[in-house]
């Protein structure tokens, strides 16, 4: 099950970034998964529980947004959700030689809440990937 590894990644990178930002405990993760991402929230949840354990996550709640997959044709101006399984026929021209996707591939964490002594709780937002 790939939810594990990407439980296990999304604590990694968490913990880091709390640890670095001087929190005792993370209370709370936030993140954006794509109905196209090939990830199963009830197995992420379950997974994040475990891989927390131990951890300055350990007890901290996950909140999950679905980003809905969507499509372009590049041959006439249709835009649609593609649903689950994925409809890549254009519904108006009929064509699926020129799709483009749009959205439903994301998986990113979109903010921590962490405690870090008498200052009380902090939201932390998305690190900006280094150059």
């Amino acid at each position: 099950m790939h939810e594990m590894s990407i439980a296990m990644a999304v604590v990694g990178q968490v913990e880091e970034a709390a640890r670095a930002g001087g929190a005792d405990a993370v209370t709370a993760v936030r993140l954006r998964v794509g109905e196209l991402a090939g990830v199963v929230p009830d197995a992420l949840a379950f997974c994040f529980e475990l891989a927390c354990a131990g951890t300055v996550l350990e007890g901290a709640r996950l909140t999950t947004e679905t980003v809905a997959g969507r499509a372009r044709c590049r041959s006439c101006p249709g835009i649609w959700d593609v649903g689950m399984p994925p409809e890549l026929c254009c519904p108006g021209c009929g064509r699926a030689t020129d799709v483009e996707l749009l959205s439903g591939r994301e998986l990113e964490i979109l903010s921590v809440r962490w405690e870090d002594g008498p200052a009380g709780p902090r939201t932390r937002e998305p690190i900006p990937e280094e150059a």
